[in-house]
């Protein structure tokens, strides 16, 4: 069964001076400020596009490599997943680095770095996000 998930942005005024607010429609857990300033500067409390990105990013690859593993008879202790997407103001998303480290009792370090490239290519968002370049940076611990 498919789902949607919604979330809804307000803005009010031009791009440089203005400011809006994005709100996590589906989940309701919160309502977040929005700028071009905290977009192409300093965060100063408030989100962007590309911070929504990475949330996303990092949440999807994790779940996607848990299930991996776990399909694969080695279910993780843990997972600590960052993603880390470059906004270049007047280019756009020039690229998205994602870091793992996972913590998986019964496998080798290069085993799962071989798990991670996959989870890497088959998550749903990297797919989605298949024009920027990804890359994967990987520790383990035994």
């Amino acid at each position: 069964m498919a789902t949607t998930r919604t979330a809804k942005a307000h803005w009010e005024g031009s791009l440089l001076e203005g400011a809006g607010q994005v709100a996590l429609e589906s989940s309701g857990v919160g309502t977040f400020d929005v700028s071009w300033a905290s977009r192409a500067n300093e965060a100063n409390g408030k989100t962007s596009p590309e911070e929504l990105i990475a949330a996303a990013h990092s949440a999807c690859f994790s779940m996607a490599l848990s299930h991996a593993l776990a399909q694969g008879g080695n279910a993780p202790e843990s997972l600590d997943t960052s993603a880390d997407v470059t906004f270049q103001p007047g280019e756009g998303i020039t690229g998205i680095v994602l870091s793992v480290n996972g913590k998986v009792p019964g496998l080798t370090a290069d085993q799962f770095a071989e798990f991670a490239e996959d989870a890497k290519k088959n998550c749903p968002v990297s797919q989605a996000l298949a024009a920027t370049p990804i890359t994967l940076d990987v520790t383990f611990t035994a």
